[in-house]
């Protein structure tokens, strides 16, 4: 089984390190120094900073295209990509509770 990968979006660059050891498998400076916003969604990585998009090739971290996104500002920005499942973190964080609910419900039920 392939070892995953996890993505981190940090000081206006994308890091992608090694789930089980924390290794560093690649760095990519983007924009500025702020938060990037990531979203994996099958073979392309998208990230967002400084009012800029871009897709990224998870494996390597190359650039396979970006848009400026002229006239928008330099606002956070947030990620969506039809037919995929949703990926941010905020979502991730609402599934982990519900496991672990149902796995403290089902904790309590076995000892009760």
């Amino acid at each position: 089984m392939k070892a995953k990968t996890v993505y981190l979006g940090i000081k206006g660059s994308v890091v992608a390190v090694e789930a089980g050891t924390g290794r560093q498998l690649w760095a990519r400076q983007l924009k500025g120094v702020d938060l990037v916003n990531v979203m994996l969604d099958g073979d392309r990585l998208y990230a967002a900073t400084h009012g800029e998009v871009f897709c990224l090739d998870p494996r390597s971290g190359a650039i396979r295209w970006h848009n400026p996104l002229k006239g928008w500002g330099w606002g956070m920005i947030s990620i969506a990509v039809e037919g995929s499942r949703a990926n941010s973190g905020l979502t991730l964080a609402a599934e982990r509770r519900r496991r672990n609910a149902e796995a403290s419900s089902a904790a309590v039920n076995a000892t009760g």
